[in-house]
């Protein structure tokens, strides 16, 4: 993929629209929550994680899902998976985290997911998606008001 980088600007310079155009447009889209969400053994939406905005053709976008915390199943070599899809939890698949358990105990961390790339022109639905391979334990993804899980979708420029 080509990218389009700037020029450098200089004083007495004048500023295109084609030099604005290479500029990052910034945040598109943003969901947050501070609910506890149980984890399955399916991947689910993860609750409050969907966020829409409008791709343009040719723009590179970054997705960012981070969960505060998340807390393992207690299966020796278990894991607990976030995954950033397209549409829906069925919907294709742009990028996983895997959180693993070595011993049969819980593991506590921070687990964050990021998907760079370009979609079709229009309305684009992303979602943050969790799964655990186990519930033994109670396996949870841990949010609070002070500890939000987000995913931000964020022009980065042209591609």
């Amino acid at each position: 993929m080509a990218i389009s980088p700037n020029t450098t600007f200089t004083a007495g310079a004048v500023l295109t629209a084609s030099q604005q155009n290479r500029l990052p447009f910034g945040v598109c889209a943003l969901a947050s929550s501070s609910t506890n969400y149980t984890l399955t053994t399916s991947a689910v939406i993860a609750t409050g994680m969907t966020a829409t905005f409008t791709a343009i053709t040719g723009r590179l976008y970054k997705i960012t899902y981070n969960e505060p915390q998340a807390n393992t199943t207690t299966v020796s070599n278990g894991f607990t998976a976030t995954q950033i899809r397209e549409t829906s939890a069925a919907g294709t698949l742009l990028s996983t985290a895997l959180l693993q358990t070595n011993v049969a105990v819980t593991v506590n961390g921070n687990m964050t997911v990021i998907y760079v790339g370009t979609f079709t022109a229009g309305s684009v639905t992303v979602v943050g998606c969790a799964l655990t391979s186990s519930v033994t334990g109670a396996p949870v993804l841990t949010r609070a008001a002070t500890a939000q899980a987000q995913i931000i979708v964020e022009d980065i420029g042209p591609s």
